[in-house]
């Protein structure tokens, strides 16, 4: 009599709007994540929630049974952090049950004012390991949202190795970049990804340029832009594996996109939970439906499925290259026109990806990528491509639904295409009747593609589910007493939540059998079109043939489930502390810093020095032989060593000892399980310092006994935007904090302000005055996507080795491509940009070290950008003179949105 549900991970859908709250409520979402039109959430166009409507739609969610979480996944800056407090103070008022943060400002203040409130790790803070997840720790975070870029097998690993919950992406887009580590909104769009306001820089188009030459790849120009997850063929093993929640993406989209994908996970998620492996039956009627389910999901939104990198890297498939936005199904190809119809036929089941030209080739080497799929399902590409892994969907034509003909420009905003008409099933053919209006079938060649693109039928069915509302989701468990004489005692629990009823009337002798367990059951557990159902029944405490009327049974209900329902739409009662946090917690920044023992420790570490340091970092063996040059002129001290291998990096760090330097290396950008191997081996090669970019790294090297410990300094990378995070990542062992590249000089300034109000020295900071903006870091390789036929490392043949790409956009500028010691690519920006006019306001506000950052620049011009800078902060040319011998973009920052233009280009 019990009501349960398959053991399985918590499905997670994405709200962007009230309309698609309710369809995700009605579908049976476990949980809903959205933000505020206030601000601070990283989908910064998705309206339709308003801080003074939160603790409605909590009680809404809170009724359907549901879980609510509340993004606040952006940067924050110096200035918004009073209006963060206030937006938390209302959050933790309203019964959010979760936050999603990247800025640990926004947990550290939250914690404060409301220790109990829950805190998620957002992707966009780049918790990529077990490793950084010990930093998240120190934050109070209980869940990490893992970035996209892991496979199975490394989400496994982080699972076993960290006690805290996971929260896995199963569907929807890929970013092409590691989250919160995209700066192609800053360097071309004018904004900050990391401030909600992504350029969607991955999803035009591009051409390729091999060692200075254009590459032709024909119809293949979106060459970043990455297929749609769908990751039904990972779900079974993640909820082996435990992970706690399953993610939906895609709060931009509306609400039959909620609705197919939460019903359909939930259905798949529930046939691999009671069936086990036999739901896994290619012939199988889990597999059959899960066919189905793709199809509708594809029809809504997709730009082709794919496994994305659960099945670790594959290079060949996570990109296709002709489109960046819905098509739908693919169900074939033009075969002829004839006057009002078209003849289709299927694109043949192992054609592999669409067709291409160019270098752009399938995968055909040995062996399969990490983490590969040991039962892999039937195979279902949703663009047609068997290469991409995941099940083919079975398309279904009817009358009614949506066409568009592909003819490989997506760029054309009036493509072919409209409603069926007529279908007409001829073999594996079908000929499609099309009305007047419609498409322009002139235009329609054979040979180009047809997709199915809409279904009112899909909308009608969503239309009806959401009409339906949410019920039946909450159990209660009941305990019903009685006795002759006696009121009959019900104890109901719901959500966590404890009701107590009596009847009005006094239980009395029944002729017959009485109330039995089941008259009970059907009389008082009969919830229909409410949020509850009837879990446990315990009617052991009820003394037998007894007599109640059935009017009063069914008052007893409608009493309870108005009480119930009082008590859930309320949500958990959290502590909330009424002193202000932001005052409390500078407070305690302040008198650490300037207690006795941190200024003789930090005089002891010269952070009390202002004299400004230039700090070189080179890439190649020419810039480091660049700055050797320069040392008889008083060049740079410290030289700071990225290299793509470890052989090359040994030569180099031996090299700028023999010649005096200090040597710091930089550790890889981001750091995946079971990598951490890397920064043991940084270790072994007792630098001076170690330029820390990912958060396992400062853990790592913040651990180390005193004697073995190098100087620690964080990159751009770790997101940097406030003094509250500033000080809490230097207490961490830090000795400087580079700032983010997200800052522009208003804010850069305002940083530096508090900094100094909180006695935190601002030796500590270090500003890059000079680099091509590192836009994409992905762990895509374009490389071997069109230079080889390769999945990855293994298979590749490692065209880096041999060849220099670019990316030219289109404005004909050619962005470098550069290779690390992972195989994971930088795009960097084609023009360098200088904060050359700042930096004497930076050097008279205390900024301790000044980074110059060199991609692929010769020894010649390596020196003389090098020997510019030197001049500059040694106070013997001015900005106009550097920026005139070295010719660069005079910017700092993001140059528009929310921020303003610095300086001019």
């Amino acid at each position: 009599m019990a009501h349960t549900r398959p053991a399985r991970p918590e499905i997670l859908a994405p709200v962007g709007d009230l309309q698609a709250l309710d369809a995700a409520l009605a579908a049976g979402a476990d949980a809903v994540y959205f933000g505020l039109n206030e601000g601070f959430n990283a989908r910064a166009k998705a309206r339709g929630f308003t801080r003074a409507a939160l603790p409605e739609i909590m009680a809404q969610i809170h009724r359907a049974g549901a879980r609510g979480y509340l993004t606040m996944n952006t940067l924050i800056f110096e200035s918004e952090l009073e209006a963060v407090e206030a937006a938390l103070r209302d959050v933790a008022f309203a019964g959010v049950d979760a936050l999603i943060v990247q800025d640990p400002a926004v947990a550290l203040l939250a914690k404060r004012i409301c220790p109990e409130l829950e805190i998620h790790a957002s992707t966009q803070m780049t918790i990529s390991s077990p490793e950084a997840g010990r930093f998240a720790e120190t934050l109070g975070v209980c869940r990490v949202v893992v970035p996209r870029e892991l496979s199975l097998a490394q989400i496994e690993r982080f699972k076993a190795e960290s006690p805290l919950e996971l929260e896995v992406f199963i569907h929807g887009a890929l970013c092409m970049a590691w989250s919160g580590q995209c700066l192609t909104s800053e360097a071309w769009g004018g904004r900050s990804a990391n401030r909600g306001q992504c350029a969607q820089s991955c999803r035009m188009p591009y051409d390729l340029e091999v060692d200075g030459d254009l590459r032709p790849l024909g119809d293949v120009r979106y060459l970043l832009s990455p297929r749609d997850l769908a990751g039904v063929r990972a779900a079974p093993a993640l909820a082996k594996i435990g992970v706690h929640s399953l993610k939906i993406e895609g709060r931009y989209k509306g609400p039959a996109y909620v609705v197919t994908t939460v019903q359909s996970y939930q259905r798949w998620l529930d046939a691999c939970a009671e069936q086990g492996d036999a739901a896994l039956d290619p012939a199988g009627p889990a597999v059959a439906q899960l066919q189905a389910d793709l199809n509708d999901m594809g029809v809504i939104y997709s730009r082709g499925f794919g496994d994305g990198f659960f099945g670790g890297s594959d290079h060949q498939t996570l990109v296709g290259g002709r489109f960046p936005k819905h098509r739908g199904v693919l169900l074939g190809e033009v075969i002829r026109v004839e006057g009002a119809t078209v003849v289709v036929q299927p694109v043949r089941p192992d054609a592999g990806d669409l067709p291409r030209s160019g270098g752009v080739g399938r995968p055909d080497g040995p062996g399969a990528p990490e983490g590969a799929f040991k039962r892999p399902l039937p195979e279902l590409g949703g663009d047609g491509g068997a290469a991409t892994g995941v099940p083919r969907p079975r398309p279904e034509v009817r009358p009614g639904m949506g066409v568009v003909f592909d003819a490989g420009q997506p760029e054309d905003r009036d493509e072919a295409g409209g409603p069926i008409f007529s279908v007409d099933q001829q073999g594996q053919r079908w000929r499609l009747g099309f009305g007047r209006p419609g498409p322009d079938l002139r235009r329609v060649k054979p040979g180009h593609l047809v997709w199915l693109n809409s279904d009112p039928a899909i909308q009608r069915r969503v239309n009806q589910i959401i009409a339906r509302g949410p019920e039946g989701r909450i159990p209660v468990d009941v305990r019903v007493f009685g006795s002759a004489g006696a009121p009959l005692k019900i104890l109901a629990q719901a959500g966590g939540q404890a009701v107590e009823l009596r009847s009005e009337q006094d239980l009395s002798a029944a002729r017959g059998a009485g109330l039995t367990a089941e008259l009970v059951a059907s009389k008082l557990g009969a919830f229909g079109g409410t949020p509850f159902v009837l879990g446990d029944l315990d009617a052991s405490g009820l003394k037998p043939q007894l007599h109640l009327p059935v009017s009063a049974l069914k008052q007893l209900r409608r009493d309870l489930v108005e009480q119930l329902e009082i008590f859930i739409a309320a949500g958990p009662d959290l502590p909330i502390e009424s002193a202000p946090a932001l005052p409390s917690l500078r407070a305690e920044i302040s008198a650490r810093w300037s207690s006795p023992a941190e200024v003789e420790a930090g005089a002891e570490a010269g952070a009390g020095v202002t004299t400004p340091q230039l700090i070189p970092l080179c890439r190649s063996d020419d810039q480091l032989q660049a700055v050797i040059d320069l040392l008889p002129e008083g060049g740079p001290e410290i030289v700071e060593l990225d290299w793509m291998e470890f052989i090359g990096l040994r030569k180099a760090v031996e090299k700028a000892r023999a010649a005096g330097l200090k040597v710091h290396i930089a550790t890889v950008r981001v750091q995946k399980p079971g990598e951490a191997g890397y920064d043991r081996r940084i270790e072994a090669l007792a630098p001076d310092g170690v330029l820390v970019r990912h958060w396992g790294g400062l853990m790592h090297f913040a651990g180390l006994p005193a004697e073995r410990r190098p100087e620690i300094h964080g990159d751009f990378s770790l997101n940097v935007t406030n003094a509250l995070t500033a000080a809490h990542v230097l207490g961490l062992g830090l000795d400087s904090f580079t700032v983010a590249h997200d800052l522009d000089a208003g804010q850069l300034f305002a940083l530096l302000d508090q900094l100094q109000g909180l006695s935190v020295p601002r030796a500590r900071v270090t500003v890059t005055v000079h680099h091509h903006i590192p836009t994409f870091h992905t762990e895509h390789c374009v490389y071997a996507h069109t230079l080889s036929n390769g999945r990855d490392f293994r298979t590749c043949g490692r065209p880096c080795d041999q060849h220099h790409v670019g990316l030219r956009d289109h404005t004909g500028k050619v962005h470098p491509v550069i290779v690390d010691v992972e195989c994971r690519n930088t795009v960097f920006n084609a023009q360098a940009q200088s904060a050359a006019s700042l930096t004497p306001r930076m050097i008279q506000a205390g900024v301790g070290r000044y980074r110059v950052e060199l991609v692929r620049e010769d020894l010649d011009t390596s020196r003389a950008i090098l020997s510019a800078w030197g001049a500059l902060i040694r106070g013997e040319i001015d900005a106009a003179a550097l920026n005139g011998r070295i010719g660069v973009h005079e910017q700092f920052g993001v140059t528009a949105g929310t921020m303003r233009i610095i300086g001019q280009g």
